[in-house]
């Protein structure tokens, strides 16, 4: 078996704590527990002896898997990237991770794919589930699995089953996409309906065949060499694994799946899943409340009080503030859209920002400057680069920098600063055994991440 797991989304619903630069599957929520979504995706596959995982992503997000993986397992887990040039939804990204399969790994397997987002309880269940779905999809079967509904849920897709052929699954009857909440009570009271967990199993080359006879754009990169797959990327058709395959093939079973399972797609879906006090509230981080009910409070470094309000979600973090009414906040992905057609700032990043050597967090910015706190990882260190528009002055207030300035080499210990000139060439870097901590004042014309031009990278990056 070979697993795809796929991380490329962008997770708008949950804006603001989801940015586009550090999407939801990246998003460690301390109240359920320490791992994040795409760290519990890997952790509860890998519990299969010797595999491999192809883990499609884009270019930005490459560092922030390396670094997850190796919080979570002291062994090496055998994975390969599958990096897209851009996002064109799910067909594409799945047609690359089998091209590469079949090119560089000369594999025909049973391939998994799997969203790695989801919240998943009764992982041993679920386990057993997938050697069930690997058997089916050795008969030529293209496998989804489908989850029991257990409410009228308008932010997942449905799949219609046909009348019974085994115990163990069924032909698809068809696919429906997110309903109104009138159709979703309908689907519901009925027995042949489930929710659509956007998981899959097959063998490489029924879905090929299928990719070639029903959606041949994207059937046809099966003929070219991964590479010029990768020159052309962008010209495939932005569709969805379920558009272009799995409503048009009669190969398509759905295995109900007997566990709880969630996207976490919207706010009111991470509500839902959460320990609600007396009132029906779910209350994370410091609030005070007074006559509040069934409401979702997020906060936090700030205090939030609410008095007499009812069925609020209510997010806060360092930059955003979201404000909505329960039954409603698959609408935030309109809100995201609106902020990025202005190019605002709190669509993209947080306030800290995380990078392959460390992170940074933005402490105040205003006409021509800016002031940070950087924390380098012990061993690490930043490219070697330069700013045309801004200088930097860099203080330490913990650990010890070496710090290369132009043709000058020199260390920078606690309470002690140093100044680095507009374009000139530096490079920090941590040769210690703690995590080096400066605080950066940037003065200058343009303070932008993108004024940056490196010319030496310890990742490979090339300029922002």
């Amino acid at each position: 078996m070979k697993f795809i797991v796929l991380a490329g989304g962008s997770g708008t619903r949950l804006w603001p704590y989801s940015r586009k630069n550090f999407p939801k599957q990246f998003l460690k929520f301390s109240f359920i527990d320490n791992y994040s979504f795409f760290q519990k995706t890997i952790k509860r596959l890998s519990r299969f002896a010797n595999l491999e995982f192809l883990i499609v992503t884009g270019e930005n997000y490459k560092f922030y898997i390396i670094e997850q993986l190796k919080e979570v397992f002291d062994r090496k887990i055998k994975y390969h990237f599958i990096l897209e040039p851009t996002s064109r939804n799910t067909a594409p990204a799945i047609a690359l991770a089998l091209k590469y399969a079949l090119e560089r790994l000369n594999e025909n397997d049973i391939f998994f794919v799997f969203p790695s987002d989801h919240l998943v309880e009764q992982e041993k269940e679920f386990l057993k589930y997938i050697n069930l779905a690997k058997d089916i999809a050795n008969k030529g079967y293209i496998v989804t699995f489908g989850i029991k509904p257990t409410k009228p849920e308008i932010g997942y897709g449905y799949i219609k089953i046909k009348n019974q052929q085994s115990t163990l699954f069924y032909p698809v009857e068809k696919f429906v996409e997110k309903p109104n909440y009138q159709e979703a009570k309908e689907y519901i009271s009925q027995d042949c309906y489930f929710w659509n967990s956007g998981i899959f199993a097959f063998k490489a080359d029924t879905v090929v065949e299928e990719f070639k006879k029903y959606i041949p754009e994207i059937g046809e990169i099966f003929n070219k060499s991964y590479e010029e797959v990768l020159n052309s990327f962008q010209d495939l058709p932005e569709i969805s694994f379920d558009y272009a395959i799995m409503e048009k093939t009669d190969k398509a079973v759905v295995v109900p799946l007997p566990i709880f399972w969630s996207d976490i797609g919207s706010w009111e879906s991470l509500y839902e899943v959460l320990r609600k006090d007396k009132n029906k509230n779910v209350i994370i981080g410091k609030t005070e409340q007074i006559e509040t009910k069934r409401s979702f409070i997020f906060g936090g470094k700030r205090l939030i009080a609410t008095v007499g309000v009812k069925d609020l979600i209510v997010v806060d973090t360092e930059d955003a503030l979201l404000i909505a009414k329960k039954g409603e906040s698959q609408k935030v992905k309109e809100i995201v859209k609106n902020l990025l057609e202005k190019s605002a700032s709190e669509t993209l990043e947080h306030t800290t920002n995380y990078r392959p050597w460390g992170y940074f967090t933005v402490l105040e910015k205003g006409v021509r400057y800016k002031i940070k706190r950087i924390t380098v990882n012990p061993g690490a260190r930043l490219s070697l680069q330069m700013h045309h528009h801004r200088s930097e002055h860099w203080i330490v207030v913990k650990g010890t920098a070496k710090v290369k300035i132009a043709d000058k080499e020199v260390f920078v210990h606690e309470n002690e600063s140093i100044y680095v000139p507009k374009s000139t060439l530096h490079r920090l870097e941590n040769p210690g055994k703690i995590p080096l901590e400066i605080i950066e004042v940037q003065v200058g014309e343009y303070i932008e991440e993108d004024d940056i031009k490196r010319f030496n990278d310890d990742w490979g990056r090339q300029n922002l």
